[in-house]
Formats: structure tokens, sequence, C-alpha cells
């Protein structure tokens, strides 16, 4: 069995170790997700993708340890399962990534459509209504797709600009608010949002999906690089090591060692 370099040895324990640290955070995530979603009846397809989480994440860590035994101790069957289990992964995370491009399309159309189901706001439920305020605060818009026509002559406090507004601000027509503004006095401008929230929520819900591909993408090059470290120390492993034939010969003259221990000038002839 042929000698594997020091450097390379470690270098493929330490990748292997950051995929096993990346897996145990993602379990942990999996697991704080499943106890947000547990008790929604609403969530079924969240926590079938919790549930995928928790296989995928367990059996990639289990390949892990498998990979940093095989190279720690040099075992070829560990490294043997390694490969294969972590290519396979790499084709799940792989084919994951293909059939999200793939959706997004369809995935942008379900979020729209799901915001729109909302309208009109006059008759949403509490439930919708908290998520449109929570929106409307936190993005700095109001309504969903006419901007704060969408309240009617109701329109929602959350949609009122403040000190810190970054986003556009317009004035609101008399009588389209029921609410009464704090600090203010008769006949001055309501200041409100102007955009729709509907475009925000779909360039954030894009923005998350591309920050999740490359995340996915990162996953792959990780993967691809672990596989491609265990494959070297297993071909430095299969490499036989060359060692010089040590031939006798009966015409071989003894050595003049008497030189070593008497008087230089003895053995200048």
């Amino acid at each position: 069995m042929g000698k594997v370099n020091i450097c390379l040895k470690w270098s493929s324990i330490c990748v292997i170790g950051v995929i096993a640290v990346i897996n145990i955070l993602l379990l942990g995530l999996a697991l704080l997700l499943h106890g947000f979603l547990i008790y929604d009846e609403q969530a079924e397809d969240a926590i079938m993708g919790v549930h995928f989480l928790y296989g995928f994440t367990s059996v990639t860590l289990i390949f892990a340890l498998f990979g940093g035994f095989g190279a720690l101790k040099q075992k070829k069957w560990a490294l043997i399962v390694f490969i294969i289990g972590m290519t396979s992964s790499c084709l799940v995370i792989v084919v994951n990534e293909i059939m999200t491009q793939a959706m997004k399309t369809k995935l942008e159309n379900h979020i729209r459509n799901h915001y729109l189901n909302i309208l009109p706001v006059t008759n949403a439920t509490k439930s919708d209504l908290a998520v449109l305020d929570y929106a409307q605060r936190n993005l700095q818009c109001c309504g969903l797709e006419q901007g704060y026509m969408d309240w009617k002559n109701n329109i929602s406090v959350s949609c009122l600009c403040n000190n810190e507004s970054t986003n556009l601000c317009v004035v609101a027509p008399k009588g389209s608010y029921q609410f009464e503004v704090e600090g203010s006095v008769e006949d001055q401008s309501v200041m409100i949002y102007a955009k729709p929230c509907l475009s925000i929520i779909m360039a954030e819900s894009m923005f998350h999906l591309n920050v999740l591909s490359g995340i996915k993408v990162g996953f792959i090059l990780l993967w691809m690089l672990s596989i491609g470290l265990c494959i070297a120390i297993l071909c430095q492993m299969n490499k036989k090591l060359e060692t010089p034939a040590v031939v006798y010969s009966k015409e071989a003259k003894a050595g003049n060692y008497s030189c070593l221990i008497e008087p230089p000038d003895s053995c200048t002839a």
C-alpha cells in the first residue's frame, strides 16, 4: 500500500468535517422548522419538505463519518462507501436544483395567486389581514395589486409612513381611512406608502429563491471537492512503492575499513 500525502489526508478530513458540521446545523434547522409547523394544518407540503431534510442530512452525516474514518485510518472500504454515498447525495442536490429552476415560473405564479386570493381585503380573514399587515409594515407598501385603493375607504394603519420610511409615500385621499393619526391636527395630510405589496413580495421571494440556489451550488462544489480528495487518497494508497532489488555478487570486494581506526598517513597509498 502506498503512502498518503499528509497534506492531502488532513485536507480531506477538514473538508469532510465541514460537511458534517453543515449537516448537523441543517438537522437542527429541520427540528426547529418541524416545531413551528407541527400545529399548522395548512403546512402539509412544508412538513414533507422537513421530513426530506431529516432523511437527507442524516444519511449524509453517516457518509461523512465513514469518510472521516477512512481518511484518518486509511481504510479503502470506508473511502469507497463515502465516495459512492456522497456522489448519490450530490446528484440529489443537482436534481433538486434543476427542478427548482424548471419550476421557478410555476412557483412565482403560485405565490402570486396565493396573495391575490386575499382580495378583496374587505372580505379577507383575520389571518390573511395579519399577513398583509405584517408585509405592509416590513416592506413599506400598501395594498396588494392597486396600492391603497385595494383597501377602498378603510386603509389599514400599517400603510402609514413613518420617519424611517425609505419607500415613496403619497397623501392619502380624504375619507379613505377611518383611523386617527396620533399627534396630527385637523386638515393635516396623512402620508401612506405608494407601492403595492405584491410586486415587492414577488421580488423578495425570488431573491430568497436565488439565494437558496446559490447555497445549493456551494454544497455541490463542496461535496465534489470531498469526493475528489478521497479519490486522490485511494489512488495514493493503491500506488505500489518501487523497492530496489538487492543483488549479491561473489566478485564484490570487501571494503578497506582499517583506515577508519588507523592514522590518516597509513591510508595514503
